[in-house]
């Protein structure tokens, strides 16, 4: 019988080039407590994936959280999970409208905004130059760069540093962004990773901090990787994917007040995959 499994695993690693492997993930989350209590969070992208499960941490953190995306019915059922949080319906890319959001983001949310979340994106996979079309081109800018980008000024221009509470801006970028790339996607978030740099001195005089986090591929409706199916991942370091609530974590603790120290940072969570070596 050994030799009968030891055996298809060798014919699949032949015909296949990968081996038979089944990977689950549990995941080690910090036991929540008050540390955002205060804290009133705009996260885009709000309603599913990762933007959901960082709005489930910051919530169970003592978060005031309001989610955005353009689904009011993803939104509606989100909200209810979440314990009935705000949430507000809106496209980043209408740009247009970005300061009169804002100002309805605030007022849902007793009157300020403490802490950006720009998490909104879209991949649309082309897997070579040749398959990039102007479309496809200019709608992951618009989403993932230029809106996230007019957010995060109309957030600098409105931000007012309560006593006690300082400001925060977050961006999700990607280990694409960490190394060279010829697709829209990854070009967008090597961008976002300029951005966080470039911002980070100039707002931190304001009280506002500018970091990121740069996940590897992670479970989401994006990516389309079933939680429930096999993480097995062949060609990352730690030979696996990631789950949201590993990168919310991280997210959670750039917000807190213990990361005061921290700014301009962008954090790989991909267990070392965005690091090339030689050997």
């Amino acid at each position: 019988m050994i030799m009968g499994k030891t055996l298809t695993r060798a014919i699949n690693y032949i015909f296949k080039g990968v081996p038979e492997v089944d990977v689950k993930v549990e995941v080690g989350c910090v036991d929540p407590s008050s540390r955002l209590k205060g804290k009133r969070i705009l996260i885009t992208g709000g309603g599913r994936g990762l933007g959901f499960s960082i709005a489930k941490k910051c919530v169970a953190e003592g978060a005031d959280v309001l989610i955005s995306g353009r689904s009011s019915e993803t939104l509606e059922k989100a909200s209810a999970e979440l314990g009935g949080c705000a949430y507000s319906v809106f496209d980043v890319t209408d740009y247009e409208n970005i300061p009169s959001f804002m100002e309805e983001c605030s007022r849902k949310l007793g009157g300020r905004i403490d802490v950006l979340v720009n998490n909104a994106g879209i991949s649309l996979h082309e897997g070579s130059i040749h398959n990039v079309t102007l479309e496809s081109f200019d709608a992951q800018f618009g989403t993932n760069l230029k809106g996230p980008y007019f957010l995060a000024k109309a957030f600098l221009e409105r931000f007012k540093s309560a006593e006690g509470t300082d400001g925060s801006i977050i961006f999700i970028t990607s280990e694409r962004g960490l190394y060279c790339d010829d697709q829209p996607y990854g070009l967008t978030k090597a961008a976002i990773c300029s951005l966080v740099q470039g911002l980070a001195r100039r707002t931190l005089k304001d009280g506002v901090r500018v970091n990121a986090v740069a996940p590897g591929v992670t479970v989401s409706d994006m990516t389309g990787i079933d939680r429930n199916g096999n993480l097995y991942r062949p060609e990352a370091s730690g030979g696996r994917v990631m789950l949201p609530e590993e990168i919310a974590e991280t997210v959670a603790f750039l917000i807190s007040d213990v990361s005061k120290s921290i700014n301009g940072a962008i954090i790989p969570c991909n267990e070392g995959n965005h690091i090339r070596c030689d050997w």
